[in-house]
């Protein structure tokens, strides 16, 4: 149990939101928390899961031909 835990206000700041969207996400129960208490504490490993899902790779596209598509 060697984890860091997160308040929502920390959450904000490291994903560079206000508290209001870390607060829906927990609302929503599209992130994992823990509630200690009345305190809510998201853990680190549950916001870098949060991020790696919904992180988008940008796609390469291909140089287009000078002449265009063949009929």
């Amino acid at each position: 149990m060697n984890e860091r835990y997160l308040s929502v206000d920390q959450v904000a700041e490291v994903l560079g939101t206000t508290v209001r969207f870390p607060r829906r996400l927990i609302a929503e129960r599209r992130i994992r928390y823990v509630k200690v208490g009345r305190h809510v504490r998201v853990p680190e490993s549950a916001l870098r899961a949060y991020v790696d899902a919904n992180t988008v790779e940008p796609i390469r596209r291909r140089r287009r031909s000078r002449y265009g598509r063949a009929a």
